[in-house]
């Protein structure tokens, strides 16, 4: 029995695929920001002292490492609007990606600023610099540094896990594989082009964020 792979029979399918390609990435960079920046904040709280908003994050970080992005995204969009809150699929989607992003970048952060010496606090101190300035300007820069090959990794993965969200019908990359699919029935054609598109774009991904990195934020092992 021979097999005859068809990957021409795609090609009018190709705006469809891209289309769903530009989504996941527009969807990315938008998770990707918002993320790290919910991951700075919360790594600012619980590396401080312990208090009521430091345990409520750590709770937070708790409930979404322990469990699956598909139950997260699932209970923003079926579970949230028997409260009220209705959200379209796009909404729903990037807030999923955003607090699951954001509760594994505050732990990814908050090692790097864990492993600042203590003189860094000290000798801010004697500067005169407030407890803000002294994080902003003193620890978070480098302990970003330390971390940074971690943050990118783990941004790929929340891209990679974007893909779930095809679930809930939100038309990215492989909600428009499977569409293309259905209508061709061209299986090992379709998701290896989708793969690959994959890979691409997670090479493309830590490529442009390892040279934003040695760009803002000068350090060597970025």
């Amino acid at each position: 029995m021979t097999t005859t792979l068809d990957f021409a029979a795609l090609w009018p399918f190709w705006p469809t695929l891209l289309a769903g390609l530009w989504t996941t990435i527009t969807l990315t960079a938008a998770a990707t920001a918002g993320g790290v920046l919910l991951g700075v904040l919360g790594a600012a709280l619980r590396s401080g002292k312990t208090g009521i908003a430091s345990r409520l994050w750590g709770a937070y970080v708790e409930l979404i490492r322990n469990t699956p992005f598909v139950v997260q995204l699932f209970f923003i969009v079926f579970g949230l609007p028997s409260i009220g809150l209705r959200l379209t699929a796009g909404e729903a989607a990037l807030l999923a990606m955003l607090i699951n992003l954001g509760a594994y970048s505050t732990e990814i952060i908050r090692a790097g600023i864990q492993a600042a010496p203590k003189g860094q606090w000290e000798a801010a101190r004697v500067l005169g610099l407030n407890k803000v300035q002294t994080f902003a300007r003193v620890i978070l820069p480098p302990a970003l540094r330390r971390v940074y090959p971690a943050l990118v990794s783990q941004c790929i993965i929340v891209m990679l896990g974007s893909s779930v969200v095809s679930q809930v019908s939100y038309e990215e990359l492989t909600f428009s594989a499977s569409l293309i699919q259905s209508r061709t029935f061209l299986s090992f054609e379709v998701y290896l082009v989708t793969t690959l598109l994959y890979l691409a774009l997670s090479l493309a991904m830590r490529q442009l964020l390892l040279a934003a990195g040695r760009k803002w934020l000068k350090g060597e092992g970025a």
